[in-house]
């Protein structure tokens, strides 16, 4: 059914083509503004799905930061992008909403390329204020005046970077100002009308010019001097939160509710004459505005397409995803084994944990949005005997590769990885695609690699990488497979051996994850013979070498970049035996594959059944001709 705009009468919302129309708008209007913003992004998610709760938290700040700044010239950073989407129909992508997510529609996230008011591209976490303080440098070192403003939330700034670039921005004399979104974690909860009416007069002209007038007056008297500065700061530390971001040298206002319009429209004026680094801490209500995204913030984070009137998402497909299969063994597992923890970066929800954590609350850290320690932990578990299993994504590991590689595989420690999200993602569309992870983790020593064919391997996948003494890594996909049954055993594998799944002719296709449906398809209609390999590394070595000695063409299926992942370890191994094989490697191209769903995704790739047997079927063929001049007869193939 094709999707088409929301149809809901919008009289302000569609006076504002662009930010230059919504400064025009009297200050008395935007709060209604900011209403119709909302309505508008319910309206569209409804059709598409998509990240809805952070964006209903941000609509009367997204306004307000758009009707204050002189943007795009003054540069708006947003970290992630999740709560981007009141800023893309703020900017004249009102009327593609309904795209959004899907191929060739709008990003969920910050794409340069889409917008001009899209300063920095986005989708991980934590990199909007290192991106706007490398362009304020730019702004200086061109002698250009204009405002940077990085919107970060509560729990991106829980990342190391975060605060590596709040570091390094405090000691530039920059025009910086980092705006805290704080709708969860809340650093310190607000105090009602006395917190607004500090934020009011902390960020005032009149309390500034005194600040600095005293600070000069006093120049020549550094015992003086020093000592009101001690005062002014003991006095800001007993009533506000903002001590550490004093300390690391921005002037810091708030916290202040991010739901009062003229709150903030008076506030970040007042801010926007301020020089230097500025730090806003704002407090908003993730699914503002929408009773069932306020009821559980979390379940709204990421949405299908759903009932706006009740909030009824669409039912998802009956199977059982491989989500809920790591769900349901780390839950048996840590039952049997009393060492076993887990430990995940990710949502709990999102990483299959939830069950794990109410059933072993002392056993499962969820450790915010800190890849990187996340692993260095779990390693330091390891150490002391215990067992962890690191709950993540594949493109969330990419941000913690020193510390899989020096923390882990160096130490040779018993760290299971359970990675989720592996191949492409569908909608996120590049930012989130696991497209890489077979490539930088079979370059590492001590490090196993396991790629499950359905759900049922995926769960002895996980058991045999548990058992194994060293550190192992199950890549699985996003949604579910196959729908092959499965067990609630703990069964294992024989570690490192391949599964000959169809026997055949001239051809031999080997198989590395779910990809082995459509083979098995092809391997039909050519008669080929059709390998489960299931272990990139250790590398079944011997059937490599037993399936190029029985047949002309060996093709390599992955649902990864083809460069450095497991169609080049089987090129590596028979290269390094000396045997002169004919191999065609299937996998991801070499470009980053926009969203839309897994489907078209894997067509883009080449990688649909019909697209197989077409790539496979002109390999063979050229064979033929090399061979002796002739094309392959029909007939070669059943």
């Amino acid at each position: 059914m094709p999707h088409t705009p929301p149809s809901a009468p919008y009289p302000l919302l569609d006076q504002v083509e662009s930010p230059r129309g919504l400064r025009a708008l009297p200050a008395a209007k935007l709060s209604t503004l900011a209403d119709e913003v909302r309505h508008c992004l319910i309206n569209s998610v409804s059709q598409t799905g998509g990240h809805l709760a952070a964006g209903l938290g941000v609509v009367e700040l997204t306004v307000a930061l758009h009707y204050v700044f002189n943007t795009p010239e003054d540069r708006l950073i947003w970290d992630v992008g999740h709560q981007a989407y009141p800023h893309k129909i703020l900017t004249g992508r009102r009327d593609r909403m309904h795209t959004l997510r899907r191929k060739d529609g709008l990003s969920g996230f910050l794409r340069r390329d889409e917008s001009e008011y899209d300063a920095f591209g986005a989708g991980h976490s934590s990199t909007s204020i290192s991106a706007a303080l490398g362009m304020a440098v730019a702004a200086k070192s061109a002698g250009e005046q204009r405002e940077h403003i990085a919107v970060i939330g509560d729990g991106a700034l829980s990342a190391g970077m975060a605060f590596e670039a709040l570091n390094h921005a405090g000691a530039l004399d920059l025009d910086l100002l980092v705006v805290l979104n704080d709708n969860d974690m809340s650093i310190s909860r607000p105090v009602g009308a006395i917190s607004n009416y500090l934020a009011r007069v902390l960020s005032s002209g009149l309390y500034n010019r005194v600040r600095e007038g005293g600070k000069h007056v006093l120049s020549g008297l550094p015992g003086m001097k020093d000592l009101v500065h001690s005062l002014e700061e003991h006095m800001k530390g007993m009533v506000m939160p903002g001590t550490l971001f004093e300390e690391l040298g921005f002037n810091y206002i708030g916290p202040i509710d991010g739901h009062d319009m003229p709150l903030l429209v008076s506030t970040l004026r007042n801010m926007k004459v301020m020089r230097g680094p500025r730090f806003l801490h704002v407090v908003t209500q993730k699914g503002r505005g929408y009773a069932p995204a306020e009821g559980d913030p979390c379940v709204d984070h990421g949405v299908t397409p759903f009932n706006p009137s009740t909030g009824q998402m669409a039912k998802k497909s009956a199977g059982k995803s491989f989500t809920q299969v790591f769900s349901d063994w780390v839950c048996d597992a840590g039952a049997q084994d009393s060492r076993l923890v887990a430990v995940t970066p990710a949502m709990c929800e999102g990483s299959g944990l939830v069950d794990f954590a109410e059933r072993f609350p002392q056993r499962y850290f969820d450790v915010g949005i800190a890849e990187q320690h996340a692993v260095t932990f779990a390693a330091g578990m390891a150490c002391e005997g215990l067992k962890p299993v690191v709950a993540i994504y594949s493109t969330f590991l990419q941000r913690a590769y020193d510390q899989l590689l020096h923390d882990v595989a160096l130490q040779n420690l018993d760290v299971t990885f359970a990675v989720d999200r592996a191949g492409q993602v569908g909608a996120d569309g590049a930012t989130h695609a696991g497209s890489f992870d077979i490539s930088y983790v079979r370059c590492v020593p001590n490090m196993a690699i396991l790629t499950p064919s359905d759900e049922a391997e995926c769960r002895l996948m996980l058991e045999t990488a548990y058992q194994h003494s060293g550190p192992a890594l199950v890549r699985y996909p996003r949604g579910s497979g196959a729908g092959a049954e499965v067990g609630s055993g703990f069964e294992t594998l024989p570690w490192g051996r391949a599964e000959v799944v169809r026997q055949g002719s001239d051809i031999a296709i080997l198989v590395f994850g779910t990809l082995l449906e459509p083979a098995r398809k092809v391997a039909e209609r050519l008669d080929a013979t059709l390998v489960n390999m299931r272990f990139v590394k250790p590398l079944d070595e011997a059937m490599v070498m037993q399936l190029a000695g029985q047949h002309a063409l060996l093709v390599t299926l992955e649902e990864n970049v083809v460069q450095g992942g497991a169609g080049s370890a089987v090129n590596e191994a028979l290269h390094a035996a000396g045997v002169a094989a004919e191999v065609l490697n299937l996998g991801l191209p070499d470009a980053f594959i926009e969203q839309g769903s897994q489907a078209e995704q894997l067509e883009i790739a080449g990688l649909s059944a019909p697209q197989i047997e077409q790539r496979v079927r002109a390999a063979y063929a050229g064979l033929e001709r090399d061979a002796g001049g002739r094309s392959a007869p029909d007939s070669a193939f059943n």
